[in-house]
């Protein structure tokens, strides 16, 4: 099973994202490189959410090409996203299995549903609706 590592000023920078986001969800990409069953997340993308929801986000698309440059620009691969679940669990959604597209690819989720912050990362098979855990290193 494939686990994440994340850089604590990375996971602190996704948390600053989500809060103030708030209270609607919050988004973004992770980039980095796969070295046997570890996802090292290199770089974090904080991107805006258009649909400025509680309940659903998208990623608008020339922010997510610009993204994708850079990653290429430093020879980072994409790993996945993230998403703030601002008063629900760090669990997929119905929405977010409907919208994974990609088996291979991270969904990070972040809830403030409760005083402590959970961050939770899945790979999701939309066909079949299957989720899977990752777990999560946080070195410093």
């Amino acid at each position: 099973m494939m686990r994440i590592r994340l850089r604590l000023s990375d996971y602190l920078r996704i948390l600053e994202h989500a809060r103030l986001g708030l209270p609607n969800e919050s988004c973004g990409l992770i980039a980095g490189g796969i070295k046997e069953a570890v996802k090292e997340v290199e770089k974090v993308y904080a991107l805006d959410n258009p649909d400025a929801s509680p309940e659903h986000f998208s990623i608008d698309p020339r922010a997510q090409l610009e993204a994708i440059k850079d990653m290429r620009s430093l020879g980072l691969i994409p790993l996945g996203n993230f998403h703030s679940h601002p008063s629900t669990p760090a669990r997929p959604s119905d929405e977010d299995i409907a919208l994974a597209y990609d088996p291979a690819a991270s969904c990070c989720i972040l809830s403030l549903a409760e005083d402590e912050p959970v961050l939770k990362c899945f790979r999701i098979e939309r066909a079949t609706g299957k989720t899977w855990e990752e777990k999560i290193e946080l070195i410093r």
